[in-house]
C-alpha cells in the first residue's frame, strides 16, 4: 500500500497542483489500490467491487489531461464509497447513490483555483445531474479537450462542430455528416455508402478549401 509521499509523487503533473492534497485525503479516508494504466478506448477509468477483498482497486488512463484526470479520479472514488457502503447490493452503477456521492466529493473542487473558467462553467452545470461519462455532455467535453496534449501540427475539429453535409476524414476514411442524434452523429462513408453512428466528440479532419482531407 502506498504512503502519502507516494501519492504526491504519482499525482504530480497528473492533476491540478492544488487538488493533490484533496485527492490524497480521499485515499486516506478510505484506502484503495490505485493504478495508472494504458489508454483504453472504452473507458477513462475503472472501479470494480470485488467481494472478499478488503482493499479495492481504481485505475485511470495515463493520457488524460489534468482536468479530465481529476474528474475521472473523483468519479471512480465515488463508486468506491458507494459500493463500500452498500456492498454492491441493490445499487445501480450510476444510480442516485453514486450521483449524490460524486456531487459531494466534487463540491470542494468546483472553484477557479482548481479548474479554468472555461471548464468550470460547464462542469458546474454537469454536476447538477452527472451522467455515467463526461462524454455525455458535449459542451463540457469540448472544453476539456482543449487541454489535451496534441502534436503542434494537429488541425482536427470535433465532429459535433461541423455543419450538416460537411465531409471529413476519420481513421483514413472519408465521411459526410448527415444528422445529429443526441450524443452521436449519423454519417455516411463516401467510398461504400454505408452509414455509421459516430460520437459527437470524435476528433476529425475537415476537408480543406480544395476538397482534400489532409491526413
Amino acid at each position: 500500500m502506498m504512503n502519502k509521499a507516494d501519492w504526491n509523487k504519482m499525482l504530480e503533473n497528473r492533476v491540478p497542483e492544488k487538488a493533490i492534497p484533496y485527492c490524497c485525503a480521499l485515499w486516506e479516508e478510505e484506502p484503495f489500490h490505485f493504478e495508472i494504466t494504458r489508454s483504453r478506448i472504452s473507458k477513462l477509468g475503472d472501479f470494480r467491487y470485488r467481494r472478499g477483498h478488503e482493499i479495492q482497486k481504481i485505475t485511470i488512463n495515463h493520457d488524460l489531461n489534468p482536468y479530465q484526470f481529476l474528474i475521472t479520479f473523483v468519479h471512480e472514488v465515488a463508486h468506491h464509497r458507494v459500493f463500500s457502503q452498500y456492498k454492491g447490493v441493490g445499487v445501480k452503477p450510476h444510480g442516485p447513490e453514486w450521483k449524490r456521492s460524486f456531487r459531494f466529493l466534487m463540491a470542494p473542487l468546483l472553484h477557479k483555483n482548481v479548474f479554468p473558467m472555461d471548464v468550470l462553467i460547464p462542469l458546474r452545470l454537469y454536476m447538477n445531474n452527472p451522467k455515467a461519462s463526461t462524454g455525455a455532455d458535449f459542451f463540457l467535453m469540448k472544453e476539456l479537450k482543449k487541454y489535451d496534449r496534441r502534436p503542434a501540427s494537429y488541425s482536427g475539429v470535433l465532429l459535433g462542430d461541423l455543419k450538416t453535409g460537411a465531409q471529413f476524414g476519420l481513421r483514413s476514411r472519408i465521411f459526410e455528416k448527415l444528422e445529429t442524434k443526441r450524443s452521436r452523429v449519423l454519417c455516411m462513408e463516401l467510398s461504400t455508402g454505408r452509414k455509421y453512428l459516430i460520437s459527437r466528440h470524435a476528433e476529425v479532419v475537415e476537408k480543406d478549401d480544395e476538397g482534400d482531407v489532409p491526413f
